[in-house]
């Protein structure tokens, strides 16, 4: 289908009376209030990375100091994790409605009152409520990021805006580790949460002035097919968690067919529905649906090595926590330096050459890694990561500027959603095969989970490479 007999059909159910004025440029902002619009844009992508990586770090002294269990503890990460994942599609599908602005700036305040609900928490309850509510502020942000920065950005340089954003989400997962250290080495855990708060009265007030105000355009929500999209990650994800767990593994298989039932049922709704929530009409476009599949296929790649290192680290190679969470470093910091330089070729090549390479090198680095000895020196292990980090860092940019600009302007907000949800399907099911392999294989099972990492690498630039 081509872009044109697209735009036609796109339109044609609007209401005329219903459509915002815009006050975008044609092609971008122009210079200096691009710069602004770009740093209030980037300071919320940074914010919600961030806390969702410091609050990872302190579940344990959460864990003493509200008196609450390993297993309740862990819904202060699963809460945001889950709400963030039910809540892609429908904001998505606002984003275009409402406008990309209006859901950003709800999701801003929203995540920045949830923070200081957060950092006043007297109860293990309240503060998993509170961590809900951020992950509904943090996937408004998260969802209408990239439509924001599409329309800042000038088409011909608009891989240069996904390539901050993808520095954005390394640097924030470089520091994550390291900034909850420091906080709590001088203040208590509910400081994580409280730095939050300055940080988002200053993206509010800057999104406020700077940011165009954008078009939104009518199209009538799907709440069917939000109810059946929600039910479907809360028993994936719920399922892929109760794997681990030997006592609940009946129940976590029955929770996984649950969620494969939900979505053939989304699936055969999606199909009848006039203006479904999964973005259908995107999905005719070759090249959106190849590039969303490589994007599953990556991420599920990056999931198992960053569940399995870890094991292989300390259990095999006798690494310290320490040791081990330095060693990993390399893969989110390499993509600081790589992403920019990815986002100026992606401009320039061919994205199915580029995303091709980066897996290439991507699958290279994990099969190294899965033939170390238990002897390896640190430098060994450390460069070894740091290729795995310069392969996704060369092919996430390319491919996701093919997301976002396969499709016309005013589906920026659905090509958005489908780019978070590609990346959280390959979590989630990176996360269960991990699992699985570790459960299944009796010896050096961080080695084969790697191996499975590098062939998922290797299908995902099997993938890219057949797009037109």
């Amino acid at each position: 289908m081509s872009f044109a007999s697209y735009s036609i059909n796109a339109t044609s159910n609007v209401h005329p009376d219903k459509i915002k004025p815009d006050n975008v440029e044609q092609d971008g902002l122009g210079l200096p209030r691009r710069y602004w619009a770009v740093l209030s844009i980037l300071l919320g992508t940074f914010l919600g990375n961030l806390d969702a990586a410091i609050a990872n770090i302190a579940l344990p002294t959460i864990a003493h100091d509200l008196n609450g269990t390993a297993a309740m503890t862990l819904w202060v990460a699963n809460a945001y994790q889950l709400t963030l994942a039910i809540s892609v599609l429908p904001l998505a599908a606002l984003g275009d409605r409402l406008g990309h602005k209006r859901i950003y700036l709800s999701g801003v305040i929203l995540f920045t009152l949830a923070s200081i609900v957060c950092a006043l928490a007297p109860s293990l309850p309240l503060l998993i409520i509170a961590r809900a509510v951020q992950g509904l502020g943090g996937a408004c942000m998260s969802t209408v990021v990239p439509a924001l920065l599409r329309s800042v950005f000038p088409k011909k340089i608009v891989g240069r805006g996904i390539a901050l954003l993808a520095l954005t989400v390394a640097l924030s997962a470089a520091l994550g580790p390291s900034t909850a250290a420091l906080i709590l080495s001088v203040a208590s855990w509910h400081w994580l949460f409280a730095v939050n708060v300055p940080l988002g009265i200053l993206i509010v007030t800057l999104a406020t002035v700077i940011l165009p105000r954008g078009a939104g355009v009518y199209r009538a929500f799907d709440s069917i097919g939000a109810i059946l999209n929600a039910l479907v990650f809360v028993f994936l994800i719920t399922g892929v968690a109760g794997l681990g767990n030997p006592a609940g593994d009946t129940i976590a298989m029955i929770e996984i067919a649950a969620a494969l039932a939900l979505a053939g049922m989304l699936f055969l709704q999606q199909r009848a529905h006039k203006t479904p929530l999964v973005p259908i009409d995107l999905l005719r476009i070759r090249q959106f649906t190849l590039a969303v599949l490589t994007s599953i296929f990556s991420y599920m790649a990056q999931t198992i090595a960053y569940v399995s290192l870890p094991f292989l680290l300390e259990h095999q190679f006798g690494r310290s926590e320490v040791g081990t969470g330095l060693l990993m470093t390399p893969w989110p910091l390499v993509i600081v330096f790589v992403a920019p330089l990815a986002g100026r070729l992606s401009d320039r090549f061919a994205a199915r050459d580029l995303t091709a390479i980066g897996l290439a090198i991507l699958a290279l680095g994990l099969g190294l890694l899965a033939v170390l000895p238990v002897d390896a020196s640190s430098t060994s292990i450390a460069w070894r990561i740091a290729l795995c980090g310069i392969g996704f860092g060369l092919f996430q940019t390319p491919n996701n500027r093919v997301l976002l600009t396969a499709g016309p302007r005013e589906r920026s907000g659905a090509a958005g959603g489908m780019m978070t949800m590609a990346r959280m399907i390959g979590m989630t099911m990176g996360a269960a095969l991990a699992g699985l392999v570790f459960k299944f294989n009796a010896g050096h099972v961080s080695q084969a989970a790697l191996m499975f990492g590098a062939g998922f690498a290797l299908v995902g630039m099997v993938v890219s490479r057949i797009r037109g």
